[in-house]
């Protein structure tokens, strides 16, 4: 790494002070353009010129930012079942990752959509694991939009939705629970037999299904089910991951204006 003098910034800094361009700078005092760059940066913070902010870096929370409230609620869904926050080591940025089965090639799809539409100014892309894809964004802020990102599993500890993401729920709850069950859950179709004027005959029906091993997910999905007049029931509590159901005809039908089998 080269490190460059203080009477070489000053003389920099000068120059730029007078009209220069970054770039004549840079080119006149064998320097490099980024180097320059940020020179020029810190200098007008320091005199308290107006300074440009990349839009890749502004923040919702912190710096204002509008966001595409449906589409964080679906992402938000989908972070609590199959996501993560990375730190790789050398990555300065941690890197927010949905990992969907290759099965269901519109879910990863709609998950890239959603992405785009939270992060307009960030690059997605997709890395290919074992039978999924992972859908991925870099973002610096990535804590201050899931503050429920930690250490360990998310079973593992105490999951609770800041107030505001809890508004942002309650305006957009079935795109919340439209990721949810992107992530954990499931439409199945179930059968039975039953006799008909002295036939046995077959029964179909459909059902919905939500499993996840932590309660406090558990409650968010069904808080707002309840929210959208949706009934559900709990399934085979003995066991270390939970399910939740839902089998009324009128509250599958509802499911099913809104979410729909997996596809």
């Amino acid at each position: 790494m080269t490190f460059h003098g203080t009477q070489m910034r000053q003389t920099a800094l000068t120059m730029l002070r007078n009209g220069a361009k970054n770039a004549d700078v840079a080119r006149r005092l064998a320097v490099p353009l980024g180097t320059v760059s940020y020179w020029k940066h810190v200098d007008r913070v320091k005199r308290g010129e107006p300074v440009s902010v990349r839009a890749s870096l502004l923040c919702p929370l912190c710096d204002k930012r509008p966001l595409d409230r449906p589409a964080y609620a679906y992402l938000l869904g989908l972070y609590l079942g199959d996501g993560h926050i990375s730190h790789y080591a050398g990555h300065r940025v941690p890197s927010f990752i949905v990992t969907l089965d290759d099965a269901w090639p519109g879910i990863q799809t709609e998950a890239e959509y959603a992405m785009r539409a939270v992060f307009p100014h960030n690059a997605t892309c997709r890395v290919r694991a074992k039978g999924a894809h992972n859908i991925k964004v870099y973002f610096k802020h990535l804590p201050c939009l899931f503050p429920q990102h930690g250490p360990g599993k998310k079973h593992q500890r105490k999951i609770v939705l800041a107030e505001w993401q809890q508004q942002v729920v309650d305006e957009s709850p079935w795109p919340f629970i439209r990721g949810l069950i992107h992530s954990d859950g499931c439409r199945i179709i179930n059968w039975t037999e039953k006799t008909i004027d002295g036939e046995r005959k077959r029964y179909e029906y459909a059902r919905y299904f939500f499993s996840n091993a932590s309660a406090d997910i558990l409650g968010l999905f069904t808080a707002s089910l309840d929210s959208v007049g949706v009934e559900w029931r709990p399934s085979n509590q003995s066991r270390a991951v939970q399910n939740i159901s839902v089998a009324k005809r009128n509250s599958v039908a509802l499911m099913d204006q809104h979410i729909g089998p997996k596809y």
